[in-house]
């Protein structure tokens, strides 16, 4: 749809940065809004009836989170590999006393949703996608950041085998919850799926921050052209079709009172990726679990992401995978990241990819 644009990057402020005080029903409210936000007409008033509130109570308690940028926004997420875009991990090694250059650089990509300065001689680690259109594809992509950011090296992580995607934070448990393995998810499917130009409507008239209104899926209803109940019907199939994850609450980490994001990566024998991928997947505490290649310089092959209150917790969820996979000191690694440069819900099917190939080609 031409005029389609993707929302523009945000840098990390740390004016008000700080965890936000949250009362027992915030938190219980926003543990709903991550995992069982409804598709159906009138979901507010669903997740009131298991929170045990009224759906005023809900809508209010709601808006006021996102104007207090607890919640960052209410969104579908869509599956990026699902709907054939070419996606993957990368660590860059960039200049050590300018990071924020190179980061700027990567950051122009509108396929560029995370971007993160962590501690190690790889410093500078983002996620990139480019579309099934696209005119340079992901290789030469990542050739032009490199000549432009002036990297060092440049390692391409793609996933492997996909044992979890949940960011999904803890709000009501402490430590001991995030630290429990709670259930071990089978792999999902990575294969692109197949799609229509009516599910490419409905994803560009409802990706973005949804409304907190009794009936937030009207409007895009509306823009479709097509009754609500229709809409959610297509959604639901999106979902078993596996190019929607589902509908949730994104929120902003350190507001909501995780200050502290650790990448725990592990060498782990060949033969052992796929059952002890699957045991790390489990813990509660850890949102993010792939199998990834590796390289002389990098010898890793799992990487599980934890998030917690402190460096501590998350010390405490990656020492918990280490006892219950017997894996010593010398076969991980932790990197915490020390400065966000961008985070974002990508957005499908604008003109922003071919705009930035235009431009740089």
């Amino acid at each position: 749809m031409a005029g389609v644009r993707a929302p523009k990057p945000k840098l990390r402020s740390r004016r008000g940065g700080s965890a936000v005080p949250l009362d027992e029903t915030d938190k219980r409210l926003m543990n709903l809004l991550q995992s069982s936000f409804p598709l159906e007409r009138e979901p507010f008033a669903l997740v009131g009836s298991e929170a045990e509130l009224e759906p005023e109570e809900v809508k209010a308690r709601t808006q006021r989170l996102l104007d207090e940028r607890i919640i960052r926004e209410i969104t579908p997420i869509f599956d990026t590999r699902a709907l054939g875009y070419s996606s993957m991990l990368v660590a860059a090694k960039v200049d050590s006393e300018h990071p924020q250059r190179a980061a700027r650089i990567v950051n122009s990509h509108p396929g560029v949703s995370h971007n993160y300065l962590r501690t190690h001689d790889f410093n500078l680690w983002f996620t990139i996608a480019t579309p099934p259109d696209s005119s340079l594809g992901l290789e030469r992509t990542l050739e032009l950041l490199m000549e432009e950011t002036g990297a060092e090296s440049m390692r391409q992580l793609p996933t492997l085998t996909l044992f979890k995607i949940n960011m999904n934070l803890e709000m009501e448990g402490g430590t001991d919850a995030l630290s429990t393995a709670i259930e071990a998810a089978p792999p999902r499917e990575l294969e692109p799926q197949p799609y229509d130009e009516g599910d490419v409507a409905v994803i560009r008239a409802l990706q973005g921050p949804m409304a907190v209104t009794d009936r937030p899926y009207d409007a895009a209803a509306e823009q479709v052209g097509i009754d609500p109940d229709a809409l959610l019907e297509r959604l639901r199939g999106m979902v078993d079709r596996k190019l929607l994850r589902r509908v949730a609450a994104i929120l902003y980490h350190r507001r909501a009172g995780f200050s502290a994001n650790g990448m725990g990566v592990w060498k782990v024998p060949e033969a052992e990726v796929f059952e002890t991928g699957r045991r790390m997947a489990a813990f509660r505490g850890i949102s993010h679990c792939y199998q990834r290649p590796t390289y002389p310089d990098w010898p890793y092959s799992v990487f599980t992401m934890a998030h917690g209150r402190s460096k501590e917790e998350c010390d405490a969820v990656l020492d918990s995978i280490a006892a219950e996979c017997r894996i010593g000191p010398r076969e991980r690694a932790t990197l915490y990241s020390s400065t966000e440069y961008k985070k974002i819900r990508l957005h499908y099917f604008t003109d922003d990819y071919a705009r930035w190939e235009a431009e740089h080609s």
